[in-house]
Parts: structure tokens; sequence; C-alpha cells
């Protein structure tokens, strides 16, 4: 029988729990089976798991096909009523050794066919099982997990449950071995990330986590992942002023760029705020980059609405935008809300907002030639800039290593380097 195979769909935070499994599943002896770690922040990440399913069953026909993550933890019904899938596991579930002990080879018939739990009554997040994961030069590190705040449109919270932290203790133990290990950049990864702390004693802030792990680590580079930036704390703002070990590039959940949109998709912020918020930073650090998540077309968006996100490009001098053309997802309050924006027009309206983040990225490469880059090497000949831009390298490097070198020019959307 073969070692289990596994399938990861969607956000780092899968990614970092599918790692998690592989150990699991390892360790319980489980053997010849297919794992589908789903995602469901679309219709479209729903139906491509369904696909991804249906393809890995034709493959491995003699294979038992196991379905997790996101997707199976708010539907686990339809999936299980697929005819390719034999087992239906939780979000919450997938994390615990003893659903793999009961997941061997031979399973079918000795355990229950979906073993999906309410994720909302979840008050701890799972114990860090692996530590980091990623490439051989960055490590993820999952900090939180779940969310507390209901926006109109998303489905995630019915998936994740409400927000957990892992103590600051925990995190930075983890960071030190990844130090000793050789890594040179730890992400900081979670799905409402500066809600981290306020389920622990004392409500810390995302900011003091920060500067906790900056002065009892020798991390080289920290990164932040996607935060909110109305939750941004005083911490994390000096932080940001202060420590030159915190990467200047900050992924903004902004979502759009009017009010009364904002409003609609029950945001804690207005436009003012997230203006306000990348001046501010910028203030504080001249070379900081910001991306962004944009919807496109989320019920009721005018003309008039959409032209207030597209301006928020420049108005908050973006770089690397995320762009969503609005999917209704069945559970939400938004799929609840009348004058649909027509599928054409969302679509003519994302390539709008992605040509204006192509054009951003162009902008900032432009602004790079000839500056001092402190690079850590992905690959041979390719490595990432504080700002996270791409850095393409004639002659060969070490993987994992800084490099310190002048951006010579770009080409392709990368950097270029002698």
């Amino acid at each position: 029988m073969s070692a289990p195979r596994f399938t990861t769909l969607g956000c780092r935070l899968n990614a970092y729990e599918t790692e998690a499994m592989k150990r699991l599943a390892e360790e319980a002896g489980v053997k010849d089976a297919v794992i589908v770690n789903t995602c469901a922040v679309t219709n479209e990440a729903v139906s491509k798991a369904r696909k991804e399913i249906r393809r890995l069953r034709r493959e491995n026909p003699s294979s038992q096909v196991i379905v997790t993550g996101c997707a199976a933890q708010i539907d686990p019904d339809s999936f299980a009523a697929m005819d390719e899938v034999d087992a239906v596991i939780g979000n919450t579930e997938k994390m615990a050794p003893e659903t793999w002990q009961g997941l061997g080879a031979d399973f079918i018939g000795q355990t229950e066919r979906i073993q999906v739990n309410d994720i909302m009554s979840v008050t701890e997040t799972a114990a860090h099982l692996i530590d980091g994961f990623g490439s051989r030069s960055r490590a993820y590190v999952q900090v939180q997990n779940g969310c507390d705040h209901r926006c109109t449109f998303c489905i995630i919270p019915y998936g994740r449950g409400n927000s957990r932290s892992v103590p600051a203790g925990v995190v930075v133990d983890q960071i030190k071995r990844l130090v000793q290990e050789g890594y040179n950049e730890v992400v900081l990864t979670g799905v409402d990330l500066t809600s981290w702390g306020a389920d622990l004693p004392g409500e810390p802030r995302l900011g003091d986590l920060v500067m906790r792990i900056l002065r009892l680590t020798d991390v080289p580079r920290l990164r932040i992942s996607s935060i909110d930036s109305i939750e941004a704390d005083e911490n994390l703002m000096m932080a940001i002023a202060t420590e030159q070990r915190l990467m200047p590039h900050l992924h903004l959940s902004l979502q759009h760029g009017d009010d009364l949109i904002l409003k609609r998709m029950k945001r804690r912020h207005l436009r003012d705020d997230a203006i306000a918020f990348c001046e501010e930073a910028r203030k504080l650090r001249p070379d900081m980059t910001f991306g962004a998540d944009i919807i496109a077309g989320f019920p009721t968006e005018t003309d008039a609405h959409f032209e207030n996100s597209l301006r928020l490009v420049a108005d908050c001098d973006l770089t690397w935008l995320h762009v969503f053309p609005y999917s209704a997802r069945p559970g939400t309050p938004a799929a609840k809300i009348p004058n649909k924006v027509d599928g054409n027009t969302i679509k003519a309206r994302a390539a709008k907002l992605r040509a204006a983040g192509s054009a951003a990225v162009l902008k900032h490469l432009q602004s790079q030639v000839g500056r001092q880059h402190a690079v850590l090497m992905e690959s041979v000949d390719m490595g990432r800039t504080e700002q996270f831009a791409e850095v393409r390298f004639n002659a060969p490097q070490t993987v994992g290593t800084i490099v310190r070198t002048q951006v010579q020019g770009f080409e392709n959307g990368q950097l270029t380097a002698a």
C-alpha cells in the first residue's frame, strides 16, 4: 500500500494544516488514501474542490478518498453524498490524532463516515503540530484561527469557528526552533490575525506579540500576513516604525473603497480609515508597500461605488492586489441582498481593478531600479525583497540565504540583479 497523498486548496492556513495532517496520518499508519483539504471562500472554490475530488477518484480507483477543510466543514452532507467520497472530517477533527488513528487502511465500516462537529463550540486552536512549513527559506507559523466578525459576504467563520489564539510563549518557542533550524524568515498567519490575543489572559494585541517575538528571538525577518487595518494597535505601529526586522509589506483586508458598500458588507472601517492607515504606516516606514483584497460587483454596487474602489488603489498607493469578483455564498446575508450586479459587469469591473493592480506593480518595480535590497533567496536564481517583490539573479545563489544586491532593472514582473 502506498503512502497517503494530499491535495490542498485555498489559503496558507490550509497549507499549514495539510503539513500537520501529513505527520498525523503517517504516525497513525494511514495507507493508500487520498486526502483533499478544501476551501469555501467562493462558490468557485467549492466547485473546484468537487472537480478535484472526482479527478482524484478517477486516478486512484482503489484508494480511500477523505475530504476535509472549510467546504467539508460547512456542508459535510453534500460531500458525503458524492459517490467518490469515503469519509468527511471537519476542520477541528482533522487536527486531532485520534481522528487519524481511526482512519487506518481498513477504516471503512469501522468509523463514522462523517466526523464533523460544531466548529462554533471550539475554544482553542490546535496545538502546534509542525515547526512551520514552506520553502527552505521561509516558514509559516499559525498564531490564530477563526473569526468573530460576520462580514455579510463571508462564509469562512462557519468553516473556521470563532477567533482563538495561540499563546505568545508557544509562538516564541516555535520561532526559536525555526531559527535554530536555519530559517531566515517567519510569516505569522491566521484567519483574522489582528484579533490575536482577545481570548487570552490580559487581552494582548498583535503588536504585543510582534514586539515579543522580535525581543526574544533572533529571527532575521518577520513578516505579517493579511491584517485588518482598523484593528492595528499602538505596538504594531511602533514595530512598523522602529523594527527593521519586521518586513515593510502589509496585506490589507480592505474589500471595497466606498463607504455605503463597506457598511453593507458590515466592515468596521470606512474609506478614509483605510487611507489614513496607509498614510500613517508609510510615514512611519517610508519603504512600506501594501497589498489588498478588493471585491468587485458586491450587490447594489453602482458605477460610482466601483469608481471609489478603483480610486482606492491610488489613494492608498496599493501595489499587490487580490481581486475577487463577487460570488454569492448561500448562507451569507449578502446572498439575500437584492439588486445583484450583472455577471458581465462584475467581470469587467474585476478586469479594471486587475489592470490598476498591474500598473501599480509596474510603478513599484520601476521605483526599485538602482536601489539596494536584502533579498531572501527562494531558489538558486530567484528571491524576494523586503517588500515581497521577486528578484531574478543571473548568477546562482544559495537557497535560504539573504543576499545584498543592487537592482539593475525589471522584466516580466520581476526585478533583475547580477
